[in-house]
């Protein structure tokens, strides 16, 4: 298969939809651009399609898909209630990275929600993914659009890298804002629950609904082999860069310390080492990054700006691939009001490990 590129600043509008409109509807694989990450979209009303996902993906079959909507007149056909809960949010937070778990209507095939009766809706602001949507009227099912269980893509580059050759065509729109996936919160118990944190926070949902708790899920590894995620990125290993990542928590000095202890032997063992410092913390890392010619330093961002964190995570961990790093030690980030979510992504790159200094 041959993957079409379309830049998007480079092309007549009325192109970029007509063609990728036909893949859509003729049942192929499209990689688009959304406000959170690149997301590869197939019909999610179409189980072969939904299928073609898993396949290029590399995705268990049990990991369900987000639909994405445009409108709210679309979202009727694909659940068989809509409680009040679900309209108050989606007038707050729609179009925005925010996806509802909702009872599925029959319309919507097992193979777009992992088996589950239940389905993951979200309207995407994203100009070019709402716009295909609109023009096309093809409810979409847009998981990241990378190989599973890899950092995901917010960069159209880093959709060709994984699965070029695997997929018809890819939208580039240049790089993405937010850079973490949506919070999805499940809508069909008697209170609301988080499944995965992101961008829109527990205090944001609170002041529109009320109580919503978390799943304990969300920040420990489930130990169930027979868990049945009602939601993306809940039982697998995700992000993972080819590295072996490490997480140091603790007051910030003795991060640096033991971070700087730890890549200092591995470079002794022969090692090429990556560090994930911030802005406040990577000048700290100067004199180690000179003396060992094995390690190297990204700044992730800073802590005043969690935005340019979550910004910059998947980018970097996709750098720190480049660099062939076989370590990799990163600070953790608790705090604010995104530490929730950059933890939540970073805790399952590594595979849950973590250690306290």
């Amino acid at each position: 298969m041959n993957t079409i590129v379309y830049k998007i600043d480079e092309i007549d509008e009325r192109v970029w939809l007509k063609d990728a409109g036909k893949v859509l509807a003729d049942g192929g694989l499209v990689g688009i651009p959304t406000e959170t990450v690149y997301g590869l979209a197939a019909n999610a009303l179409d189980e072969a399609a939904a299928a073609k996902i898993y396949a290029a993906k590399g995705r268990p079959s049990d990991n369900p898909l987000i639909v994405h909507i445009a409108g709210m007149e679309m979202i009727h056909d694909l659940v068989s209630e809509l409680p009040e809960t679900a309209k108050q949010l989606a007038e707050k937070f729609w179009p925005g990275p925010l996806t509802m778990v909702l009872p599925k209507s029959e319309k919507v095939p097992y193979g777009t929600t992992g088996g589950l009766d239940t389905v993951a809706i979200r309207m995407p602001s994203h100009p070019v993914a709402y716009k295909l949507i609109s023009d096309c009227r093809i409810p979409l099912a847009a998981p990241s659009a990378n190989t599973s269980g890899r950092p995901s893509p917010t960069k159209a580059e880093h959709v060709y890298e994984d699965l070029n050759g695997k997929i018809d065509m890819i939208l580039d729109a240049g790089p993405v804002g937010i850079g973490i996936e949506s919070t999805i919160v499940d809508l069909t118990g008697e209170v609301p629950m988080i499944l995965r944190p992101g961008y829109i926070t527990r205090d944001m949902l609170s002041e529109v609904v009320g109580e919503v708790e978390i799943d304990p899920a969300i920040l420990g590894e489930n130990k169930d082999k027979n868990f049945r995620p009602k939601a993306p990125g809940m039982k697998y290993k995700h992000y993972a860069p080819k590295g072996d990542l490490l997480l140091v928590s603790g007051e910030r000095d003795n991060v640096v310390q033991a971070i700087s202890r730890l890549a200092s032997e591995k470079t002794s063992e022969g090692f090429r080492v990556g560090i994930i410092a911030t802005e406040e913390t990577k000048p700290m890392y100067d004199r180690l990054e000179a003396s060992e010619g094995e390690v190297v330093v990204m700044s992730i961002g800073t802590r005043k700006d969690e935005a340019t964190i979550t910004h910059n995570l998947y980018d970097i961990l996709r750098r720190m691939d480049d660099e062939n790093v076989s370590f990799i030690y990163s600070e953790s980030f608790g705090e604010g009001m995104l530490g929730q979510a950059i933890m939540n992504r970073l805790l399952k790159a590594a595979g849950h490990q973590q250690i306290y200094v």
